[in-house]
Formats: C-alpha cells, sequence, structure tokens
C-alpha cells in the first residue's frame, strides 16, 4: 500500500506559524525559502542468480535559506518541528547581518505536470520485482553460453517537495524516478569482457518490468561485451573523431555544461566566462538545456526554488547566448533564473545546476559522416570522465568504440581515451548527423559534492583533432 502524501502543513506544522518564523528569519534578506522534503528509494541488486541486495530507504527533513549578496546561511534539519524550524532560522539568520536588503520577487507559478505522480515504488510487488531479476539472469544465459555472470538491477524511488517563500507563496512538486540496469561479463578462450545497459526516467516500472523492455536492454548488454570480445588495443595520437548519437553526449555535459553553469561565470572561473554574444563554437552548433520535456530522467517541473524549469537555449549557431541560472547568481548578475537551481536532497543548498542537456540535430547522414572520417575513431559508448571547469580540459573513456581508416568501419577497439578541451572541441566540430537523441535515462551528475539526475544527448557528429589515448598502434 502507498503512503499518504506528503503534507507537512497538515501533520507537522501550523502554516502561519511557520510563515512567520520564515518572515522573521528572512527578515532584511534578498531571497530565501523553506525547503521540505520526504524521499523513500528502494533498490533491488541481483548478482549471479542471487539477491546481493534489497534495500529501503526513507528520509524527511528541512532546510532554510536565508541569502544577502554573494552569502547564504543555509540550516536544515531531520525533525520537521517548530521548535526545530526557530533554531534553524537563528543559524540561517547569521547571513543577514544587519539587515537592509530587500526581498526578491518570487517565482512565476506554473500548472503544468510533466511526469506522473503515482508510487512507482508501490507499483509493482516485491515478488514480482525477484522474478523479473531472476529471469533477466536466466535470459541471458540461454541467449549465450559464453555469459559467466549476470548483475541486474531495479531501482525506484519517489521525492516530495514543499517549498515556502516568506510571503506565503506554497509550491509542491511529486517527483518519481524508476530504472533498470543490467551488466553481463562474457568469457571466451580465457578473455573476459563486459558490457552494460539500462535506462528509465519519470515513470513508473510497469513499463520498464515488460518483457520486451528488459529484453532489449539485456541484449544491448550481450551485444556490448561480445564486441569488447573482439576489440583490439586503442591507437594513440591526434585524431579526428565520431561521436554516436544519445549517450555520446555526456562528454557534451561535462567538457560544456558545466563551463556553462551561471556560478562558474559570475566568478569568472569558467573557460567560457565573459564571453556571451562571442563565437563560441563552430557555425550549425546549438545547445540547449531543458528541464521541460515530459517522463525524462533530468526533468522537473519546478526547481528546488520553486520556478518553472525551462527550455533554455546556451549556443545558438555557434555563439553563446545564455548561461544556467539560479536565483541568486540570476540576480547577482542581473538576469532572470532560468529554472536551474537545484539541490541534492534538503541536507543541501540549491546550486546552478543543469537538467537534460542536449545539442540539436543537423542535417548530415550520419553513415555519411563515418564515411567521411579518414583516420580515427567512431566512439558510440562512453565511461566515466574527469574536467576541469577552469580549463576545460577533459579526459573521457570509451566502453564501445570502433577504428575507422578512408570510411571503412574497422575492428573495435578497448581501452580509448579522449583527451581535449570543451572549447577547442566546439570550434572544431566538423559535422553533425541528422539523428539527435537523448540518452536512454541514466546519468547521474555530482558538482560540490552533490549528486542530481540529468539527462543528455546529441547527434551523431566529428570532431577534428582530439588526443586519443590508448596502448595500440
Amino acid at each position: 500500500m502507498a503512503d499518504a502524501p506528503f503534507r507537512p502543513f497538515e501533520t507537522h506544522l501550523d502554516m502561519g506559524s511557520t510563515t512567520k518564523i520564515l518572515r522573521d528569519a528572512l527578515s532584511g534578506a534578498e531571497d530565501g525559502e523553506l525547503f521540505l522534503e520526504r524521499r523513500r528509494s528502494e533498490t533491488l541488486v541481483l548478482d549471479d542468480g542471487r539477491i546481493k541486495t534489497a534495500s529501503y530507504d526513507a528520509s524527511e527533513g528541512f532546510g532554510l535559506r536565508a541569502v544577502k549578496g554573494e552569502v547564504a546561511g543555509y540550516a536544515h534539519a531531520t525533525d520537521i518541528s517548530e521548535s526545530a524550524l526557530k533554531r534553524a532560522s537563528e543559524t540561517a539568520r547569521l547571513a543577514v547581518g544587519d539587515g537592509g536588503g530587500v526581498m526578491a520577487p518570487p517565482p512565476a507559478g506554473t500548472n503544468r505536470t510533466l511526469y506522473t505522480d503515482a508510487d512507482p515504488i508501490a507499483g509493482a510487488s516485491f515478488p514480482v520485482k525477484v522474478e523479473t531479476l531472476r529471469e533477466m539472469d536466466a535470459f541471458l544465459r540461454d541467449l549465450d553460453p559464453r555469459v559467466v555472470q549476470v548483475t541486474a538491477s531495479i531501482a525506484a524511488s519517489l521525492q516530495e517537495v514543499a517549498i515556502l517563500r516568506p510571503e506565503g507563496g506554497l509550491v509542491t512538486d511529486v517527483r518519481p524516478m524508476t530504472r533498470v540496469n543490467v551488466s553481463v561479463i562474457v568469457e571466451e578462450n580465457g578473455r573476459r569482457e563486459s558490457g552494460s545497459a539500462g535506462g528509465g526516467g519519470r515513470v513508473t516500472l510497469d513499463g520498464l518490468l515488460e518483457p520486451q523492455d528488459w529484453q532489449s536492454k539485456a541484449r544491448e548488454a550481450l551485444r556490448v561485451a561480445l564486441v569488447n570480445l573482439e576489440a583490439e588495443a586503442a591507437p594513440a595520437g591526434v585524431m579526428d573523431i565520431v561521436l554516436g548519437p544519445g549517450w555520446p553526449g555526456v562528454l557534451l555535459h561535462e567538457a560544456i555544461g558545466h563551463g556553462l553553469e551561471g556560478d562558474f561565470n559570475r566568478k569568472g572561473s569558467s573557460a567560457f566566462a565573459g564571453l556571451m554574444g562571442e563565437q563560441i563554437a563552430a557555425r550549425g552548433v546549438t545547445v540547449l538545456d531543458d528541464g521541460t520535456i515530459p517522463d525524462r530522467r533530468g526533468s522537473i517541473t519546478v526547481d528546488d526554488e520553486g520556478t518553472p524549469s525551462g527550455k533554455n537555449v546556451l549556443i545558438e549557431d555557434g555563439k553563446l547566448v545564455g548561461y544556467m541560472q539560479d536565483r541568486q547568481n540570476a540576480r547577482l548578475m542581473g538576469v532572470a533564473s532560468t529554472g536551474n537551481g537545484r539541490r541534492e536532497s534538503y541536507a543541501h543548498i540549491p546550486m546552478p545546476r543543469m537538467t537534460n542537456t542536449y545539442m540539436l540535430g543537423g542535417e548530415t547522414n550520419p553513415k555519411d559522416i563515418v564515411a567521411d572520417l579518414k583516420d580515427g575513431i567512431w566512439a558510440v559508448g562512453f565511461g566515466g570522465g574527469q574536467v576541469d571547469i577552469t580549463n576545460g580540459k577533459f579526459v573521457f573513456s570509451c566502453t564501445e568504440a570502433y577504428r575507422v581508416k578512408d570510411g571503412k568501419v574497422g575492428a573495435p577497439v578497448k581501452g580509448a581515451t579522449l583527451i581535449g578541451d570543451g572549447a577547442t572541441a566546439l570550434k572544431q566540430i566538423r559535422a553533425i548527423g541528422n539523428d539527435m537523441a537523448l540518452d536512454p535515462g541514466m546519468g547521474n551528475c555530482g558538482k560540490q559534492g552533490q549528486w542530481v539526475p540529468v539527462g543528455v544527448g546529441q547527434p551523431t557528429m566529428m570532431i577534428g583533432g582530439l588526443t586519443v589515448g590508448g596502448s595500440g598502434v
């Protein structure tokens, strides 16, 4: 049975008293809010035929923020009570000092709903989830005798938030999240390789537990593993790269997206600081951050300050036209918030963060882009990477890639890493495919110790002159 909806002003707090405490805490401040949250999550992991993890977590609490200038005071507690709120208000108010600030206007309202408010945890019974995991294991082992290990997981969570403003405005949002993942290890002639696939979004588990859905993920994981079983050592050197559509957009997210977040640019620490209106990418490159796509992993009806999410153009035809903003950075930079104020939980302060960041497609047939690659790598899948925000330098590892010479796709390669910097890579985009795709719904983004769900996407594209790290020749 699903739990009763999270209504803190019916079960924990009095609205009138809470509003007065919040107003007193923010007197003389320029912005602030009370963020209340309840979160429940369940994760099941099957490894090598046995249930390895079966966890259920529940938490609730509040965070109170007072903002003046560049300073923010923040206090949080797991005890949603008037006494805890009063103690928190005293702490947060330290940022206000002698006051003198003028409270910023509240966020605009919205009646838009981007996803279901159904509880995804209660949407399928525990035995059904366990049996589905076992079926995934058996399916893969029956599919190919080279399968020696299968790891499969089902995860579901529900985050319920309420955001109270000092003028009395209340914004609520109910955010479901689900994901199904499968990894497989194959062995042949003493060599072992792995592959993985998965996805989900702000949907219930119903569709993800259907055989046609998880079987396609299982087949994809097996396909990648078998490709890597035939892979040769990746070459090293400077060469042209073709990136596949969809998930390879994670490189765009890391190498470029973080550099376009408002706080890094206000402080001048981004490689793109001070370049508004300038040509920072090749013609035809248009990049958006869009939190309004229904059911997507990175989408939010409202951000964690209560601002409706937006479809924000960051780069248009190669020109820098926008940054992602929360309320504090937007005010300090003299612009409007873009609905990108996000936080991991009630225990964290909001900051500018990405939602679904992607590049629009072009007009070129993807096959023609690969055919135009004279000597390089066609990178279809990516793993982890590292980025230095101050200069945009990145290092990314490929999970599926192929050697290409004179337009002919050759053997798969393993151990390939792509090295470059975002500002240079943007200008070296030489072709953009007409096959823009979003990732399957598996992205998480870290920033200053906070993790939030995100989406990425891009079309097939060619980037010239990236450094490839590898051990082959």
